[in-house]
């Protein structure tokens, strides 16, 4: 009987040799590593040595000297390694194909409404021309048309009356702010949940740059406090010592959003847990992380009231199915008019691709 003859099992996901697939593997590193790039070519080279996924022709030496000459890497003067703004940009359209995978090209960055108004693509309406059309709405051709048909062709004559205005779907604009946990329980307990939602952050800020560039996007972090951050800040997010307010983050999302001209406006929160910290008017901080406090959430509630009225929708993702937290959420979606969903870690950019473009078909009012 010949028997099974057994080999080393390989994961699906390591790199077959070669640079573009070893810069996959690279920039997936660098997600865990926040942006640490000899912490990440470190943990390449022990993985190499575990599953010897370089080769004879193409080893580690080579990947590292094409990302100096590539211009993903570089070093300082002390012969330390870090990322470039073009492995930024990598890694972001990464994170982007990784979630977004399915994503249909949706025109140059505008999102249709169910209204006509001013914008690029045309619809089968038609009508006169009124006062404030623009040129480039009239059809030449229809109007020619109309007025050979209402005076004649030997009399040719074009009035106001005979132009013909094609409609066209009206264009909207968002801006959403984007607010991402970074306490100490997105680390908690040996789950890492803050690289998935670094990941989505990612991938939501390379797609509205890419599709949407007339959108805008701000992105909170909040722990003890809450603060903006930028796009090329993401890579290198890190969770902190941190308690969870809440509350916080609201109130500087809801203050960006105020400074913005669009009349969509709206908010993504992604967070692990309840709202555990506030800062007191002299400058300390009250916590509780035994439970879900009264005095913390009430605070947290009043500011979901307070974005209900300035039409503000909020959008949580809840990384967690605690009956008690699920609880406190559906309190909150109720009393903001928002929506609210326990995702796994792995639906999660799922969720937000499906949510954000829903949200771009309608005026939220």
């Amino acid at each position: 009987m010949r028997g099974f003859q057994f080999s080393n099992y390989l994961p699906d996901d390591l790199p077959k040799g070669g640079f573009d697939e070893m810069l996959k593997l690279f920039t997936q590193l660098l997600n865990y590593t926040a942006g640490d790039a000899g912490e990440a070519l470190s943990w390449m080279n022990e993985l190499d040595k575990k599953y010897k996924f370089s080769t004879n022709d193409y080893g580690m030496g080579n990947f590292i000297d094409d990302l100096k000459e590539k211009g993903y890497i570089k070093e300082n003067e002390r012969g330390e390694t870090s990322i470039t703004a073009k492995t930024e940009q990598t890694i972001r359209k990464s994170a982007l194909e990784e979630i977004f995978g399915q994503l249909k090209k949706a025109g140059r960055g505008n999102h249709n409404t169910n209204i006509s108004g001013v914008g690029e693509e045309k619809n089968a309406d038609r009508r006169e021309f009124a006062f404030g059309d623009s040129l480039d709405q009239i059809d030449i051709t229809a109007s020619i048309q109309n007025a050979q048909i209402n005076h004649g062709i030997n009399n040719f004559t074009l009035t106001e009356r005979d132009l013909e205005v094609e409609e066209k779907d009206y264009k909207t604009l968002t801006s959403t702010v984007l607010m991402i946990d970074i306490s100490h329980s997105m680390i908690l307990y040996g789950e890492d949940r803050i690289t998935p939602a670094k990941k989505v952050a990612m991938a939501l800020a390379e797609l509205i740059k890419t599709r949407y560039p007339k959108d805008t996007l701000d992105i909170v972090v909040f722990g003890n406090d809450a603060w903006p951050i930028t796009i090329k800040d993401l890579p290198y997010l890190q969770v902190g010592p941190y308690h969870t307010n809440t509350f916080a983050g609201l109130e500087l999302a809801a203050d960006l959003l105020r400074r913005r001209k669009t009349h969509n406006k709206q908010i993504f929160m992604i967070t692990d847990g309840k709202p555990t910290c506030l800062k007191e008017p002299n400058g300390t901080y009250y916590k509780n992380s035994m439970g879900l406090d009264r005095k913390v959430i009430n605070k947290t509630l009043n500011m979901a009231a307070q974005c209900k009225r300035l039409n503000i929708p909020i959008t949580t993702f809840m990384i967690a199915q605690d009956p008690y937290l699920q609880q406190f959420v559906r309190e909150f979606t109720q009393i903001n008019g928002g929506r609210a969903f326990y995702s796994s870690l792995t639906g999660l950019g799922e969720y937000i691709f499906e949510d954000y473009i829903k949200n771009r078909r309608k005026t939220v009012r």
